[in-house]
């Protein structure tokens, strides 16, 4: 017993996991930690939650009704929060965020762009009542309900992504996408991943070039706290009934560096902004610096429930679940990349294929809860939140979790969200550039496993990251250029084409499966080593199936054990069909020797193999 301990702590973490992370996907925080944890989880998430709501109230027509977009965000967190707990419990149990999707917008904007849902004039309202005056033709004028003339373009939407959702869910359950990855290698995802980082740098710029001077501060903030103080400790406060008041130690920095950051710089422009430093013109691109913009805090109201139907009754048509079809094939991609990188960040080893299936499957249900609530898009996997995981070096699935609990609760009070939205732009992008950039570098170290001195893979991954970079922006600077003579299989090529991760993808998949190379030179013998245990094609060696346990159901494994139908069923931790990457190949993969630095047993391991920071935080 003593050999092996001695054994694990000698040989490095398998699967590339973090060598410096404080709290990995099994182990659980002490409850105060998940809590402020949770909560950075939630800021990360929320510049992107609510700008999606701000960017679909042009094409509804809310117009000025500030109330109505306050309504709008409230569902899209409550909706992040429904969809994030199924998916880290049930779903593919990593600790990976989910919140509203942009990959739905070209195809809302192409739908809400046909003639019989464009936006009306509005002449003014009438008295003091909720009815507004229309233009509906030159001589025609009519009156209408306030909120009535936007809820009919939303209803429409959630009917779409209601129905188009219904694919997604068929694709993961049914085992279809666990069987596309028998042919995805290191090549295929290290692109895919890449792009989830490289494709955002425009919002990130167009968020902080509002005032670079504090999106710098911000990223100069993090950078200080996550890198530089990382191994500083903090004094703080400890009562126990043996020592009494003391003072303990722990590393600050290290855990908070987001909230830190935006805290700090929050607080600075609150100073400007009282001294007058910002413009005060709304015109002018740094007035978005200044923390002053309070008027929502008034129109929101304290406590409202979001339900499903709030809107009234969705609507379908078929132009519009064919157009929709589009965003969920992109978020499909986009999302299993995500795994990938979520995985390595968190200390988990590679998501086996019954993990993938269930998430897809469940981001598909989220997607039809998104409609059905009417959140105005879908969900999926939120890749700033797979950042910070990498800043913070904190994967703990039970942080999440509480993180969506938040989500939960607080959308439930509408002034509290209202509150976050006065922080400034500059901050959210410089927040951005950091998250953006931790993410692009984790997609191109699983080029560890390939031989990169190989001119074929060189080749294979420069030209999947350049078109992955071109072909999108080409398509953005020509939108109407696809013109297959039928409308919605227009909006298909066109979303999934405008989309960097399905091109870089796309083209390091079709070029890895088709030009001649070995398993060696492609990363296939490495990477099908450090599948085998996810696979479970050593079902009988328990070293090997403790690893996974991170991915198994949080209840009644026993008996699913017990039933051998449970390896025929995609979606089950007991499926063992043969894994990607190995067709034709019989030889028996290498199971890893070194379990105990993932799932339960990391959390059972002795206290000699615990980090540091985990011990010292756990004692406080």
């Amino acid at each position: 017993m003593a050999d092996d301990k001695e054994k694990d702590k000698e040989e490095p973490p398998p699967h590339g996991r973090p060598s410096d992370i404080v709290y990995s996907i099994e182990e659980v925080p002490p409850w105060y930690m998940c809590i402020f944890l949770g909560f950075q989880h939630y800021l990360t998430m929320f510049g992107a939650t609510v700008s999606l709501p701000l960017i679909l109230s042009g094409p509804l027509c809310v117009g000025n009704n500030s109330l109505a977009t306050s309504e709008l965000i409230q569902t899209t967190f409550f909706v992040s929060g429904i969809c994030t707990l199924l998916q880290t419990t049930f779903g593919v149990r990593l600790p990976i965020v989910q919140g509203a999707t942009f990959t739905f917008l070209t195809p809302t904007f192409a739908i809400l762009s046909l003639p019989g849902f464009a936006c009306p004039k509005v002449l003014g309202s009438v008295d003091n009542t909720s009815l507004i005056t229309i233009q509906v033709d030159e001589n025609t004028t009519a009156n209408v309900d306030i909120n009535e003339h936007w809820r009919i373009r939303i209803r429409e939407i959630q009917g779409a992504i209601m129905v188009s959702s219904i694919f997604q869910v068929v694709i993961g359950f049914s085992g279809l996408m666990g069987l596309m990855l028998r042919f995805i290698g290191p090549l295929a995802i290290a692109p895919t991943i890449a792009l989830v980082g490289l494709s955002l740098f425009e919002e990130a710029s167009s968020q902080a070039g509002k005032h670079w001077g504090i999106a710098f501060m911000t990223i100069a903030l993090i950078a200080i706290f996550s890198q530089y103080l990382r191994n500083v400790n903090f004094p703080g406060a400890k009562w126990s009934r043996d020592e009494g008041c003391h003072v303990a130690w722990f590393p600050l920095f290290k855990l908070f560096p987001v909230i830190l950051g935006m805290c700090v710089s929050w607080g600075f422009c609150g100073i400007l902004t009282a001294a007058n430093v910002f413009p005060t013109d709304p015109n002018d691109p740094q007035h978005s610096a200044r923390t002053d913009n309070t008027a929502v805090l008034y129109q929101a109201a304290w406590f409202r429930f979001p339900y499903p139907g709030q809107w009234g009754r969705p609507t379908i048509s078929i132009a519009g679940v064919f157009g929709m079809l589009s965003g969920v094939l992109a978020s499909m991609v986009e999302s299993v990349g995500d795994y990938y990188a979520c995985a390595r960040l968190s200390g988990a080893p590679p998501p086996p294929v019954h993990a993938i299936n269930r998430g897809i499957g469940i981001e598909g249900i989220g997607c039809i809860l998104a409609g059905a609530w009417g959140s105005g898009s879908g969900t999926t996997s939120y890749s700033e939140n797979i950042g910070a995981i990498g800043i913070t070096k904190v994967g703990s699935r039970r942080v999440v979790q509480v993180g969506a609990l938040m989500m939960l609760v607080l959308a439930m009070f509408g002034k509290f969200g209202a509150l976050f939205t006065t922080i400034p732009e500059p901050i959210i992008g410089g927040m951005f550039c950091v998250m953006f950039g931790m993410i692009a570098a984790v997609g191109i170290s699983n080029l560890q496993y390939v031989d990169m001195n190989s001119s074929r893979n060189l080749f294979i991954f420069g030209v999947s990251i350049f078109f992955g970079l071109l072909l999108p922006q080409w398509m953005k600077e020509h939108p109407n250029i696809i013109k297959t003579g039928s409308t919605e299989v227009d909006q298909i090529f066109t979303v999934l084409l405008s989309t960097s991760m399905f091109v870089g993808g796309f083209v390091g998949f079709f070029l890895d499966n088709t030009v001649p190379g070995t398993d060696e030179e492609r990363g296939i013998a490495q990477w099908k080593k450090l599948n085998a245990a996810s696979l479970n094609m050593k079902g009988s060696d328990k070293r090997a199936n403790k690893v996974m346990e991170c991915y198994d159901f949080p209840i009644g494994m026993d008996y699913i054990r017990s039933c051998n139908i449970g390896r025929y069923i995609p979606v089950c931790p007991t499926f063992c069909l043969p894994p990607f990457g190995s067709v034709g190949d019989e030889e028996e993969p290498e199971v890893i020797e070194n379990p105990a630095a993932f799932g339960r047993e990391a959390r059972e391991a002795p206290p000699e193999l615990a980090s540091p920071e985990a011990q010292e935080i756990t004692e406080l």
